[in-house]
């Protein structure tokens, strides 16, 4: 298969370059694009160095069997009809797609069969926050029907690029120096804070961030599924956290969810309360499951069920999801 990365040079780029190489993703030519700024940037996979070309309106594509993009919605959307004008398959990592209806919004644990419903030959890559959160509800929903979800995020800097992991970074040298706290990255200083504010507030001052979570989850589930999200950053590098709420069309035991998740696909159960035994964003990042923890009744609702969720939202998050839709695509794995 020929394969390119746009974007390559950020975060997830070369994320991508790291999950290609250990999945063994089968590629006989590989193909690397990003801006001007990053173009000529060199980086090794399986042993041989490739150059970032700069991505234009060309016909460089001619020949790729799959592009995974994650350059920003903006860019995705202006090469669109460049990337897939020759019939290369585009798996798409920003938001500019995901609600489109002519375009499958997909993760391959849920709604693998949605990838082969792509009449623009663009397959979208959900939001991180509702990727791990789907991968867990799916495993619950062949239990019992889900009617409603409330969820709590605690979202790492990374979830902002490079630049929210340096903020971190650099506030906390800041702070042991007691010099003055520089914020650039996010509304205020996420050292030692927590922010309850990630993307723009709508109208109904829900932000763009907790409202993807609502309507991305019922294109992924298709289903009439109400998810209510209060999306928080924290001062954690890497890999997202969620306290999750959810209410069944009737009781569902902690022991039923156990069973679900321990059936499922891509989840791994953390949790001995006795031990102190649960998922942490420490111990998962860089890891490629979505761990569960503190499954347990919901005390304040009959038919609810409450459970922890933490999982690596760079690999799972967005690369790993993108290449494991490829691999279901062409059977690759």
């Amino acid at each position: 298969m020929n394969v390119a990365i746009v974007g390559a040079s950020g975060a997830v780029g070369q994320e991508f370059l790291r999950i290609l190489a250990e999945r063994e993703f089968p590629i006989d030519e590989l193909h690397l694009f990003g801006s001007e700024r990053s173009a000529g940037s060199e980086y090794e996979f399986r042993g041989k160095k490739y150059t970032v070309k700069l991505l234009q309106h060309n016909d460089d594509f001619k020949g790729i069997d799959v592009a995974f993009v994650s350059a920003g919605g903006s860019t995705s959307k202006e090469f669109e009809k460049t990337i897939t004008k020759h019939g290369t398959i585009m798996i798409d990592n920003s938001s500019a797609f995901r609600m489109d209806a002519d375009v499958p919004l997909v993760v391959p644990e849920v709604n693998p069969e949605d990838a082969h419903n792509a009449p623009r030959r663009v397959i979208a890559n959900p939001n991180c926050s509702t990727i791990q959160m789907v991968v867990a509800l799916a495993a619950l929903e062949k239990v019992a029907h889900i009617k409603r979800v409330h969820v709590a995020t605690y979202q790492a800097v990374s979830g902002a690029g490079a630049m929210g992991i340096a903020e971190l970074n650099n506030q906390y040298g800041e702070i042991a120096e007691g010099k003055e706290i520089t914020v650039n990255k996010f509304a205020y200083q996420i050292a030692g804070n927590l922010i309850p504010h990630i993307d723009v507030f709508a109208d109904d001052d829900y932000t763009k961030e907790e409202l993807k979570m609502y309507h991305e989850t019922q294109k992924i589930m298709h289903s009439d599924i109400a998810v209510s999200a209060t999306c928080v950053r924290v001062p954690v590098a890497r890999a997202h956290s969620e306290a999750i709420w959810v209410e069944f069309e009737r009781p569902v035991s902690p022991e039923e969810a156990v069973e679900a998740f321990a059936k499922a696909e891509g989840i791994v159960i953390d949790d001995v309360p006795a031990e102190k035994k649960y998922p942490m964003p420490l111990f998962v990042a860089e890891s490629t499951p979505v761990y569960v923890g503190r499954i347990r009744k919901d005390i304040a609702n009959p038919n609810g069920l409450t459970f922890w969720c933490v999982a690596d939202q760079i690999r799972k998050g967005a690369a790993l999801n993108a290449v494991q839709i490829a691999e279901k695509l062409f059977g690759t794995r």
